[in-house]
């Protein structure tokens, strides 16, 4: 959405409310406020976002870019209208993909398309968003906000966003540091995160479950179990770098804990997993419950209560541990690598 642009009354008849997106832009700007880093560089023209690169703090810099949306759980913010932690969910998915290679990130720009923008709620998302950024350590950049009426209802939205970061070339991690005896450390999701709503919402719907419900078993209303913002990660993985050997990380997004662990894996490895080490949250057994879900139906979608996973040396555990606990991130060991062909294996049942 342009802004300083003049109110077209043909186009406000097609469905297009520039001084409503100018509104937006103007609620919107405490929140990036909070989100300022000292590399940012102002263009008074607002046209792009800025960021000086600071040189003398990298050796052999590399960036690194990720970008992502949050998928159908969008529809269920909608469904109960509530928008403030959306945004959370975006930066989590997007910065958790950056920092899996080392990387911090450094500013992020959002992408914002609806049926009709309301600038109340357009600026309830940028705060969420604005909100995973100061989790993250990030700028938030720029953005755009679209109004595609006759494409989307009023009340639709949809987000995506981009970021990028900076890690130093020989500190790059992945599975070319990954060595047999290592250790797989898991770190504590706030439930299904981002991934798998499309499965979510079809057991809602085809249980007849009431979002606003509550639900003895859970604590809380189902909606507001399902809109629990992604944890976001960044900051833990880069301390747990900077302290201790890690040589992989994993981010556990769509396709589960074994298909998303083995992406930082090389071929000559596997990773063994002890399910009894840790409990996944309720709301998963509740899914599997009302949705009659196998263990494979949900172990091949959701995270299973592990959102992020770290491949470790073993010396490097219980100093990893121990930070990971002074930060107020829940770990624990899962499992160990052993020789193999590229693999996860999950053994035993969950305590």
């Amino acid at each position: 959405m342009a802004e300083g642009a003049n109110t077209a009354p043909a186009y406000a008849a097609a469905g297009v409310d520039i001084a409503a997106g100018e509104r937006a832009v103007d609620l919107m700007k405490k929140h990036v406020a909070r989100t300022r880093r000292p590399e940012l560089v102002t263009d008074a023209s607002g046209f792009a976002g800025l960021f000086r690169l600071d040189t003398t703090k990298y050796r052999a810099p590399v960036l690194a870019t990720s970008t992502d949306g949050v998928g159908t759980k969008v529809m269920l913010a909608q469904a109960l209208d509530r928008h403030d932690t959306i945004g959370i969910d975006l930066v989590g998915m997007v910065v958790d993909d950056l920092v899996v290679s080392g990387a911090e990130p450094l500013f992020m720009t959002d992408y914002i398309a609806c049926g009709s923008v309301v600038p109340e709620r357009v600026a309830e998302i940028v705060g969420g968003i604005a909100e995973g950024c100061r989790q993250a350590g990030c700028a938030l950049i720029g953005g755009e906000t679209a109004e595609h009426p006759g494409a989307m209802r009023p009340e639709e939205y949809d987000l995506a966003g981009a970021g990028t970061g900076i890690v130093e070339a020989d500190a790059i991690l992945g599975p070319d540091r990954v060595r047999p005896g290592d250790v797989v450390i898991g770190m504590a999701s706030s439930g299904p995160h981002s991934n798998g709503y499309s499965l979510i919402r079809h057991v809602v719907d085809r249980a007849g479950l009431d979002l606003r419900a509550q639900v003895p078993e859970l604590g809380a209303p189902l909606g507001e179990v399902l809109l629990t913002p992604t944890r976001v990660y960044a900051k833990d993985c880069l301390a747990l770098a900077a302290a201790t050997e890690v040589h992989a990380f994993s981010h556990i997004t769509g396709g589960g804990l074994a298909g998303n662990l083995a992406r930082s894996l090389p071929a000559s490895v596997d990773a063994v997993l002890d399910r009894s080490t840790w409990s996944p949250p309720p709301v998963f057994g509740f899914l599997a419950e009302h949705g009659e879900l196998s263990r494979a139906d949900l172990e091949g979608t959701f995270n299973m209560g592990v959102g992020m996973a770290a491949v470790v040396a073993p010396d490097a555990v219980d100093d990893a541990l121990a930070l990971l606990a002074e930060r107020g991130l829940p770990a624990w060991t899962m499992g160990s690598v052993t020789p193999g062909t590229g693999r996860v294996r999950l053994d035993g049942d969950h305590a």
